[in-house]
């Protein structure tokens, strides 16, 4: 005779103390009961990482050099970069694993994450590498990690798979990054955030009588949700003392947002220069930039077609030489942005130096939505550039890049989504 003792929750389970409300993760009594992660020494400036991803690729062949190693001749995409030639490197062969999802373009919402057929039946998504480095990083800085884009849509996934809203206005970006709210307004951040520790305050007391009362593997799930929220809360004094402390104070002038949808490259450059400035301000470490596609015709000289339209081109010579005129613009836009970087100092070194940058896309071949061979540009962050890496067989996935990455900003992992190791830019 089997005799049921452990207890059962409802699946709607919450914690309650003084008119605070917690809710519970799913946990195994939840059923009936028979069913079945350092910071950079003192002195030494501190490593940061971006990555732009433009969702309707580049045409590869103007972008991989025929030949690999230091010696390469300049493509057309690489001219506009010729002087910054030692400061980043070219890399081809990489693949953005198991991309067949519900249309040719969901691979935009697995570029930083690797997850499995995005969009399909079932899907959820995984933490973006970035966020990944913000749960490290991200304590050291007002913001722990920056999310833009010239859309609505994000580059940037929460530990639960869930979308970080993406912020398309330079100008209020600008407002959240430097310019301080009246006494009133801050007075009021503080007090929302003292109210939500008290949340997790309240609760607690209740939350130790329910540990004691389920099965092991619940006491585990839901120490494990406890740290979560420890964490939280660690988060909310983090950022109830960056509150009350003044912003920083920057030379540039408030910019003004483009109102024309259509000019993709004036946007890039101004959510660019607001990334120069967060990164200069050390306002946070982390940040992603998503540049959109259009289905318009871009505002850039010699080009008179749809945008999404010449990326299907079909190896139609006429708009290929189009969509060229488009994308060596994207790449002098970035070439503008790199010597910035370059030119900023950071406790000595150039700013360029200390971030690692990733510009690239989900998309190897966008008339064909491939995602395989997909094109990367990978700057700074003081590895030994200067290069077109051809990655073999052995180390073609995508996310073992991001293994990298996130070791050289102090992230203890050794595994990212399909990686199958490490991805060393000084090494391959």
């Amino acid at each position: 005779m089997n005799i049921a003792t452990k207890r059962h929750l409802d699946r709607r389970a919450f914690l309650r103390g003084t008119g605070a409300v917690l809710s519970l993760p799913f946990l195994e009594a939840m059923v009936p009961a028979f069913a079945t992660r350092a910071q950079a020494a003192v002195g030494q400036p501190p490593p940061r990482f971006l990555a732009m991803c433009a969702t309707l690729g580049f045409h590869t062949p103007f972008l991989f050099p025929q030949e690999t190693g230091m010696d390469y001749t300049p493509t057309p995409y690489l001219e506009p970069l010729k002087d910054l030639r030692g400061d980043f490197s070219v890399i081809s062969g990489l693949q953005h694993m198991e991309q067949n999802g519900a249309n040719g373009h969901t691979s935009e919402m697995t570029w930083l994450t690797s997850a499995k057929h995005p969009g399909l039946a079932g899907f959820k998504n995984t933490i973006s590498i970035d966020q990944l480095i913000a749960e490290t990083v991200g304590t050291q800085t007002r913001f722990p990690s920056l999310v833009l884009g010239t859309g609505n849509e994000s580059l940037s996934w929460s530990a639960s798979g869930v979308p970080l809203p993406a912020e398309s206005s330079p100008s209020k970006a600008f407002q959240q990054l430097f310019v301080d709210g009246t006494p009133k307004e801050i007075e009021a951040q503080v007090r929302g955030l003292k109210r939500g520790r008290s949340i997790l305050d309240t609760v607690m007391g209740q939350a130790k009588k329910l540990h004691g009362e389920l099965g092991k593997r619940d006491q585990e799930k839901l120490d494990e949700y406890f740290s979560a929220v420890r964490d939280l809360e660690g988060r909310l004094v983090q950022n109830e003392e960056w509150a009350q402390k003044p912003k920083p104070r920057v030379d540039a002038k408030p910019p003004t947002d483009i109102q024309s949808r259509t000019d993709a490259i004036g946007k890039m450059k101004l959510l660019q220069d607001l990334v120069l400035l967060a990164l200069q301000t050390d306002s946070t470490r982390t940040v992603t930039l998503r540049l959109s596609g259009m289905n318009a015709v871009p505002e850039i000289e010699g080009v008179k077609n749809d945008w999404h339209n010449l990326s299907h081109h079909g190896q139609d010579q006429a708009k290929i030489d189009e969509l060229k005129v488009i994308e060596t613009a994207e790449f002098a836009a970035l070439g503008d942005f790199l010597r910035k970087l370059k030119a900023t100092q950071d406790n000595g070194r150039p700013l360029l130096d200390t971030t690692s940058v990733l510009f690239g896309s989900n998309l190897g071949n966008a008339s064909a939505h491939s995602t395989a061979n997909i094109p990367m540009l990978f700057a700074g962050g003081g590895y030994n550039h200067g290069r077109h890496i051809a990655v073999d067989k052995e180390k073609h996935v995508f996310s073992n890049l991001f293994v990298s990455v996130a070791q050289r900003m102090g992230v203890e992992t050794d595994k990212f989504g399909f990686s199958t190791g490490v991805l060393d830019i000084d090494q391959a």
